[in-house]
């Protein structure tokens, strides 16, 4: 049987080299190869294993990963199935000389060698029959997994290698990467996807990368993020420190005049077809008479109204109709709303700034609201990004962003839902498709991946995706993210908290991850019920035993101020 010999660079007795099977021939495809193994400790699904060939000149490690493994050759059933038996005896006596005497069949899906400028190559240079098979080892796999390196300028390092020790391989993503070609993040519920992006925004805002992020918080999860402001890690001797702007809803105002007439109709009542159809005249008539500098509000747009719902009999005489009366009582309801506002407004030079974070807390606002306010916001931001870039504007200019901006969307499918119309679905493809040439990224947190628009999600080209139980959910993915492998989706319902693949433009190869603890603390705590309903009884009880022990006329006015009668 032909083998292929070890190169002289890296001797089979070396202690960085383990050789763990045989290979045996060519898998279901041109990709794979079997290789047969009685050792099990190291055939785990995801593992990374190499071979190696002469590719121009010189010996290369043909990376791959375990894609599948099964049992084909072990002690007979009978002995199994007796507790009495020990299976390590039986196999002594009948001539078995290893620890463990069961054969293993192993998949492998060829990734290819390293090349630094390249990334991994594939030479299509299947291994031979009796070729031995080596683990990849820790070294090996930091050099050649991570785009970047951790610490490094543009690396964000969000955890290490599940499969190996802890931390001995850790895992850091191309931050360039990452914010241009956008990111979602797919998790059930309590599989720690609000603690990831928690770990993500901390990278981006250490002090080798310094970004300009704006995260939408549905939940007001990320308030905790100030501390950052104070910690020693996110400091520095040249004077750096990250900010951190929370704005609750109080703080949150969008210039009505910088709505357009889709948002302006979904804040609305419903309305006739008629009315629509002179909102939609009189929105025009506002941005054409008012438009420009002018910052024009409701009482501008109902004067339109009526200017647009003006008719002129046979006679000439101009008559004002019927729908204008019913359109000025229901822009009336706009003008009162708190988060929208003549002149107030959220400027993207408020919201961005390179070493800056923006939390719009929006838990108190109505899914409609929310829809319009995240519209509004996207697409300043990318109207922004493009007159900047273009040089349309200047630095005297609210809007100028002469930066890369970076936008998380937390609970994206409300924004984006995959079935129903949405406000900002079309301003989130938008940039999506065209945001990259502009430098505004995008990054999608949701847990109900079924439910956010499959196009949306198809263009996120960094996708780091946690444990996922709904079948619908898992089908969804297997069509959204086909960069993870159909392998790996398999461990989806396995994967416990914190544990997260990782796949796309950001790695060299899709990963198991486990995801590092985090800087500053979890604003995403599911609350402690037991531990709660405990403190109150206490609580509670300790207050009434000081009423029972008060004497008479004290307990007496304490009982009749809580609507106890004494007989």
């Amino acid at each position: 049987m032909k083998q292929l010999r070890t190169s002289a660079s890296l001797p089979v007795n070396t202690p960085s080299v383990t050789i763990i099977g045989t290979v045996k021939g060519p898998g279901e495809n041109g990709n794979q190869y079997v290789f047969i193994t009685a050792d099990n400790r190291y055939v785990k699904i995801g593992e990374f294993v190499y071979y190696e060939v002469q590719e121009a000149g010189k010996r290369v490690q043909i990376l791959g990963k375990i894609s599948g493994r099964s049992l084909i050759d072990h002690l007979p059933d009978r002995i199994f199935a007796d507790t009495e038996i020990s299976p390590d005896a039986i196999a002594s006596l009948i001539g078995f000389t290893y620890t463990n005497p069961e054969i293993y069949e192993v998949t492998v899906d060829v990734i290819g060698y390293f090349d630094s400028a390249l990334g991994f190559m594939n030479p299509r240079k299947t291994p031979d029959p009796g070729a031995k098979v080596f683990l990849a080892d820790d070294a090996m796999l930091k050099r050649v997994l991570n785009k970047k390196q951790p610490g490094a300028i543009g690396a964000a390092h969000v955890g290490a290698l599940l499969l190996r020790d802890a931390g001995a391989v850790p895992i850091a993503l191309d931050v360039k990467e990452l914010v241009s070609t956008h990111m979602a993040i797919l998790a059930g519920t309590g599989s720690g996807k609000s603690y990831t992006a928690g770990v993500l925004v901390e990278e981006l805002l250490l002090p080798h990368n310094r970004a300009a992020v704006l995260i939408f918080d549905p939940h007001g999860e990320y308030s905790t993020l100030t501390e950052m402001q104070g910690h020693p890690d996110f400091q520095t001797e040249d004077g750096y420190a990250p900010t951190v702007k929370v704005l609750t809803p109080e703080d949150i105002h969008i210039r009505i005049s910088s709505l357009d007439y889709a948002d302006i109709l979904t804040l609305l009542p419903e309305m006739s077809d008629r009315q629509q159809s002179i909102l939609n005249k009189a929105y025009a008539l506002v941005r054409k008479h008012r438009g420009g500098e002018y910052r024009w509000d409701v009482h501008d747009l109902i004067a339109a109204v009526y200017e647009a719902d003006t008719q002129t009999d046979e006679e000439g005489n101009e008559k004002a109709g019927s729908s204008a009366p019913a359109l000025e009582w229901k822009l009336e309801r706009l003008q009162r709303s708190p988060y929208f506002h003549p002149f107030q407004h959220l400027a993207p030079s408020d919201l961005f700034e390179p070493g800056q974070v923006t939390v719009l807390q929006m838990n108190e606002i109505s899914q409609e609201e929310q829809q319009v306010i995240c519209a509004a916001v996207l697409r300043q931001a990318n109207n922004a990004r493009m007159d900047s870039q273009k040089e349309r504007i200047g630095p005297n200019d609210e809007n100028y962003l002469p930066y890369p901006i970076f936008i998380l969307l937390e609970e994206a499918h409300r924004f984006a839902p995959a079935h129903e119309p949405s406000r900002c679905k079309a301003v989130i493809r938008t940039i999506l498709s065209e945001g990259r040439k502009f430098g505004l990224g995008v990054g999608l947190i949701t847990q109900r991946p079924g439910k956010l628009d499959s196009d949306v999600l198809s263009q996120c080209m960094s996708q780091f995706i946690m444990r996922i139980v709904n079948p619908v959910d898992q089908e969804s993915l297997k069509y959204g993210v086909e960069a993870a492998g159909r392998d790996l989706l398999k461990e989806l319902p396995a994967l416990t908290k914190g544990q997260i693949i990782i796949s796309g433009a950001c790695v060299n190869t899709p990963v198991l991850c486990k995801v590092r603890t985090r800087l500053t603390k979890h604003g995403g705590e599911t609350l402690n019920a037991p531990e709660l309903w405990q403190s109150y009884f206490s609580a509670h009880r300790v207050q009434e035993r000081k009423i029972e022990q008060a004497p008479v006329a004290a307990r007496t006015r304490s009982q009749s101020i809580r609507g106890v009668s004494i007989e």
